[in-house]
């Protein structure tokens, strides 16, 4: 497909955003049809994703709720005994995947989170802040933290080795990687903070009140750059990839061509909603969450702004973005997928929300050639 238009308009944003580089691509029934780049990159640059990450580990645990290795209803401390402290011996798999277990601030840094042992002497510190499977708070990090050590545990490998091997090799996705050995990070595009933060009228240009402030400040989105936090692989927020790749990832969870999930399996995790308690930092709307993704949902006006969906998708889509503005979604009910992602951190959200609202609608667009 030669259609210019997604690589003309990420490109417009990124002139408008002094977003310094972003790739956009766009797939269908299996098959790849747009891929462009626009600014200081190229095909093979890849970015950080995010929380874009999630998704990709999710699909890993779902694996192995497959096979057997894992039980969504089992405590997490029947995998891991450090984790049964605190209260903390009734939290189940689930719960960890649905974001609601009752720990989303739990402490886990540099110092604890490269070695199994240091990641289970932090769970075993872990205190809750509420009860277990009573609300919905966003784990941003710690949650995936949980399901790494996890994948750990009942395969007796390295959660990154599981996750390149059994995701991303069998698929052909050679630039999704999560853990990047520091000699191997040179193609990685630098994450750069753009803008000032949003003000009441830039959430007038998209129909919304404004949004609570962010748990983590934008500038602290450059750490990331460190080589030794690309090397560890942070499971929640650490992967990198081209935007090819992500796209073509959303079309495996679409058609399994491979045979890698469980038909049951795959299909509850990505169509079945399990968390509908309000979510306080997106105005109280339904946090719509499945075992590990997102399901867009047609409760408007909020349902085309979760998680960037746009407003051209139907309720059954479903996906997981990624801070400063990545987008990663799929629908079943045309067989596309779509992804966007940027280096440039946006730091004013409503802006934000309106270009990727604008991408992702554009790419329906696109894919179904109006």
């Amino acid at each position: 497909m030669t259609d210019g238009r997604l690589a003309d308009l990420a490109r417009s944003w990124c002139e408008r955003r002094s977003l310094p580089a972003a790739q956009v691509a766009l797939a269908r029934d299996g098959e790849l049809l747009v891929f462009d780049t626009v600014g200081d990159a190229d095909a093979s640059t890849r970015f950080l994703v995010w929380s874009c990450t999630k998704a990709v580990v999710a699909s890993a645990v779902w694996m192995l709720v497959g096979e057997g290795a894992l039980a969504y209803d089992a405590p997490v401390a029947r995998y891991l005994p450090e984790f049964a402290t605190n209260g903390k011996e009734s939290v189940t798999v689930e719960q960890v995947m649905l974001h609601t277990a009752g720990f989303p601030l739990a402490p886990l840094g540099p110092r604890s989170w490269a070695t199994s042992e240091g990641r289970r002497a932090a769970f075993a510190r872990w205190r809750l802040n509420w009860a277990p499977g009573t609300r919905f708070e966003y784990h941003q990090l710690v949650g995936w933290w949980v399901l790494a050590e996890l994948i750990v545990e009942v395969t007796g490998r390295d959660y990154r080795d599981v996750v390149h091997e059994r995701v991303a090799q069998p698929l052909g996705l050679d630039s999704l990687r999560l853990g990047v050995p520091e000699r191997e990070q040179g193609d990685i595009a630098p994450v750069v903070v753009v803008n000032a933060s949003a003000v009441d009228d830039d959430y007038a240009v998209v129909g919304m009140p404004p949004l609570p402030p962010p748990t983590v400040e934008p500038h602290a989105a450059v750490t990331m750059n460190a080589p030794a936090a690309l090397a560890v692989g942070i499971p929640g927020a650490g992967a990198v990839s081209t935007a090819a790749d992500v796209a073509t990832f959303y079309q495996a969870l679409l058609h399994d061509p491979k045979g890698l999930w469980s038909p049951e399996v795959l299909a509850d995790a990505t169509g079945t909603v399990r968390n509908t308690f309000p979510d306080e930092a997106r105005w109280g709307e339904p946090a719509s969450r499945t075992r590990g993704i997102v399901v867009r949902g047609d409760d408007e006006p909020y349902a085309s702004l979760r998680h960037h969906f746009g407003p051209s998708t139907s309720p059954r889509a479903f996906g997981h973005d990624g801070a400063g503005g990545q987008i990663a979604w799929a629908d079943p009910a045309t067989g596309v997928s779509f992804a966007f992602l940027t280096n440039g951190y946006d730091a004013n959200r409503a802006l934000e929300m309106k270009r990727n609202q604008e991408l992702s609608a554009l790419a329906v667009e696109v894919a179904l050639g109006r």
